[in-house]
């Protein structure tokens, strides 16, 4: 790989990382400017929580497109979450109630332990196609490395859906919103970071970084 292809590869990932989380860190920002806000439409009062909750839905939706448009595809992973994102985001503005947005992290980390779970229940490892073909041809990891990984996703995600009840439920909605824009996100990266042994163990190249 030369360094142009290097570098034209750096800031893809660059925009591609934008596009991802872009929409998160401005429903943060939208709900700091908001949260003591109320907006009347038609005759019907919203919270700056609903209304940033509002804004986010079409935000998310637009930088999908973007992403399917620039990549050719979106992952499982990246298709799901958009779906119940538009579900649940579209039903907490429609009825007026936090909760269902609140809630939808618990559903996304719950459905996807189950499908990891239900794979290897059936000795297969079904995050092989949660990801993009290049993110699983970039870990170049053998079966048993798949199946090992697959595992300690299953156990992460039951986790982070622990983790998100026990924070809207009983902390205040600053506690939530702050933990779904930096530490799902902080989570996400220290787990992977924590998987260095595994993926050196169990890497397919003799040479592996």
């Amino acid at each position: 790989m030369t360094e142009q292809d290097t570098s034209e590869k750096t800031e893809n990932g660059k925009v591609l990382a934008l596009l991802e989380y872009g929409p998160l860190v401005l429903f943060f920002l939208m709900y700091k400017m908001w949260k003591n806000n109320t907006f009347v439409v038609f005759d019907v009062e919203y919270q700056g929580f609903i209304a940033a909750t509002a804004a986010f839905v079409p935000l998310l939706v637009l930088s999908m497109l973007i992403i399917k448009r620039l990549t050719g595809e979106l992952s499982h992973m990246q298709a799901a979450t958009l779906v119940l994102v538009i579900i649940f985001g579209g039903m907490s503005v429609w009825f007026n109630d936090e909760r269902f947005f609140k809630l939808k992290p618990t559903l996304i980390y719950l459905i996807f332990a189950s499908l990891l779970g239900g794979g290897l229940y059936w000795g297969k490892s079904f995050l092989l196609y949660a990801f993009k073909k290049k993110h699983i041809d970039a870990l170049n990891l053998s079966e048993e490395g798949w199946m090992i990984l697959t595992k300690r996703f299953m156990f992460f995600f039951i986790g982070l859906a622990v983790a998100n009840e026990v924070i809207w439920r009983m902390m205040t909605t600053d506690a939530w919103v702050n933990f779904k824009t930096f530490g799902l996100p902080l989570g996400t990266i220290a787990f992977f970071m924590a998987q260095g042994g595994l993926f050196k163990r169990y890497s397919t190249e003799e040479d592996s970084d």
